[in-house]
């Protein structure tokens, strides 16, 4: 499970980062709709992949509501994302191996 939600959490950020450095510009300032709506399908696909698989997680870990609370907070936040799979995830990830 953790290995998942590690790789969703992040291709949900670089998708995030991806439609608004890369795509919105293309859209708005050189007139290009078409990469904008083929990233925005696949960010909305990864934000719902996330934010599910953050809940079953957080469930499973039986976290509390403050630590559910940042992990759906991150998926709203540029890079926060990447801030959340290295301060949450990975110490899971390790406590899951000892």
């Amino acid at each position: 499970m953790l290995p998942l939600l590690r790789i969703t959490a992040i291709l949900e950020g670089i998708s995030y980062l991806a439609l608004f450095a890369v795509t919105m510009p293309l859209k708005y300032l050189a007139d290009l709709p078409l990469p904008n709506k083929f990233v925005g399908y696949a960010h909305g696909v990864l934000f719902i992949a996330y934010l599910v698989l953050a809940l079953v997680f957080c469930l499973m870990k039986k976290w509390g509501f403050k630590k559910m609370f940042v992990l759906g907070l991150a998926s709203l936040l540029p890079f926060a994302t990447f801030y959340v799979d290295k301060k949450y995830f990975s110490k899971a990830a390790l406590q899951e191996t000892v």
